[in-house]
């Protein structure tokens, strides 16, 4: 099979087509023929040398897929060969072929395509885990969320907006802003033409707001802090800012102020097969209605993965970008 292989940290041409044997099907294990590839931040991030796979995982990149059952393990109890699934894997979707835990796949609706498959377990599971699991969004109250035309940004608003919370974001232009409001947002913020603490303040006054998801990081950290609320809640997703920064704890401590920190590849393979099955049993059934819809930027072929990760570096996507496998 062939398959996209890190040669090296670095820019795009770092990513190299090599051959590969096709895995084999143990235990709970499926073999997925891969239709459709989702990419997240975190594969450029690889790429670049700056997230690091865990140590034992190899060098094809990759965290979400859709595609066929080709193969079962003796273990598997859900699938058959031939049915459609999309899923979350440690490694390897940059591939025509990849292993996939049973736990971690979910059957593809019937009138879903793999690209729209391919769009939605990564930033699902995230964000879930980041706005409802640990930030405990509620109806009326407000949410602030950065990268809001991300993949991640796009499903939080949407998630948020469904439960009747107000949604405020950041985003680099004002067109993406408009896309962004277009699918629920409340209000936007251009984080390159006005301060988004000045922003948010004018909006909700010294009340502050009751959740921050931030996938920036780094000189953030504070200005989020002094945002929220009395018992507000601050969860970092990403350090694209940087890991490291100076902050006051006199807040945290006078305003009983949480912070969590989450990163959906880091957790247990249990931990994750939980995660997947509450996406199954909350928020599926409001994508298959309608009331969520993956947005996707960009459709492109498997062979042009060096653009599509050009695409994501120079941050021009408004949500997903997909590759395709024919």
């Amino acid at each position: 099979m062939q398959a996209v292989a890190i040669s090296h940290p670095g820019d795009v041409s770092s990513l190299v087509f090599e051959t590969r044997r096709i895995p084999n099907a143990k235990g709970a294990n499926l073999v997925v023929r891969v239709r459709a590839i989702g990419i997240n931040r975190a594969d450029s991030l690889q790429r670049q040398g700056l997230y690091p796979m865990p140590p034992g995982l190899g060098n094809v990149p990759g965290l979400e897929l859709a595609g066929e059952v080709e193969a079962i393990g003796p273990d598997v109890q859900r699938y058959k060969v031939g049915d459609r699934v999309f899923a979350l894997v440690a490694e390897g979707a940059y591939a025509e072929y990849c292993l996939v835990d049973e736990g971690l796949a979910l059957p593809i609706p019937p009138n879903w395509n793999f690209a729209k498959a391919a769009a939605v377990m990564e930033v699902a599971c995230t964000t879930n885990e980041t706005v409802f699991e640990l930030g405990a969004l509620e109806a009326e109250q407000t949410i602030l969320v950065h990268a809001g035309a991300s993949g991640v940004g796009t499903t939080a608003i949407q998630m948020a907006k469904s439960v009747g919370a107000k949604v405020l974001f950041t985003a680099g232009s004002q067109e993406k802003i408009d896309l962004v409001c277009s699918i629920g947002g409340d209000m936007g913020i251009n984080y390159h033409a006005e301060d988004f603490v000045d922003a948010v303040t004018r909006t909700v006054g010294n009340r502050g707001v009751d959740l921050i998801q931030d996938l920036v990081g780094g000189d953030y950290l504070m200005r989020n802090i002094n945002l929220l609320r009395t018992t507000g809640r601050l969860v970092l997703v990403g350090a694209l800012r940087g890991a490291r920064t100076e902050f006051d704890i006199g807040p945290i401590l006078k305003y009983r102020l949480k912070i969590f920190g989450f990163t959906l590849r880091a957790q247990t393979l249990e931990n994750k097969r939980q995660i997947v099955n509450r996406i199954e049993k909350r928020w599926l059934p409001k994508y298959i209605d309608g009331t969520i819809e993956p947005i996707i930027h960009s459709r492109l072929p498997f062979s042009d993965v060096r653009n599509a990760h050009l695409l994501m570096d120079q941050n021009v996507n408004f949500g997903k970008l997909i590759l395709e496998i024919n």
